[in-house]
């Protein structure tokens, strides 16, 4: 993978999450388990081999890639609650970098909750709980809340809360990849035709 393409992984992930909480906020539980399984390894995934495994694999990523696509391309098909939410994960990553206590802390919950479903067999719904529990303790205090629109009736559920917390974390710990692969603010400006080939290519292979 050159530069531009794992920094276009790094954004598909967050777009993967951003796009489900949107669903999941409007319809509940009518989302594909497969795109959450995958948003949930993301996070567990702490040691991976190469930045497609933190997804397990390129596969898993075709509808964020999709999403970006759509997202970066052309206006007529931009999102606007999407980027709402991108920004928002973004904005929260890097209030987290500068906060090392809060990472060290995190990536101790993480191990706790990968210890859960890898050890213990630990239900997906309880996973979910673990996670939104992190992401309320740890991520939201950081910085301005990430205000999530839906039907009333969907995100009035507890199990809806914790799967779209869980799911924004997803998106938070995909941003901080995108910072660890060089992606900067300024690339969203001036090399966006970069990131659409890499996005368009990487959607050939996956």
């Amino acid at each position: 993978m050159n530069d531009w393409q794992q920094r276009v992984i790094a954004l598909a992930g967050m777009s993967l999450s951003a796009a489900a909480v949107q669903k999941i906020a409007r319809s509940g539980s009518l989302y594909p388990e497969s795109i959450t399984d995958t948003l949930v390894h993301s996070v567990l995934q702490q040691s991976p081999d190469s930045i497609e495994q933190v997804y397990g694999g390129l596969v898993n990523l075709q509808p964020g890639l999709q999403t970006f696509v759509r997202q970066i391309g052309s206006s007529s098909q931009k999102d606007v609650e999407v980027t709402r939410y991108l920004i928002g994960m973004l904005h929260l990553s890097r209030r987290l970098l500068k906060e090392p206590k809060v990472l060290d802390e995190l990536g101790q919950r993480i191990s706790q909750i990968k210890r859960q479903k890898e050890e213990f067999g630990f239900e997906q719904y309880r996973i979910l709980e673990s996670m939104a529990g992190v992401y309320r303790e740890l991520i939201s205090p950081l910085g301005q809340p990430i205000r999530i629109n839906g039907k009333p009736e969907v995100l009035k559920s507890d199990a809806n809360q914790h799967h779209i917390r869980a799911l924004l974390l997803a998106g938070v710990r995909s941003a901080i990849l995108w910072n660890q692969v060089g992606g900067k603010r300024r690339h969203f400006i001036f090399s966006r035709k970069q990131m659409l080939k890499a996005a368009q290519q990487l959607l050939q292979i996956a």
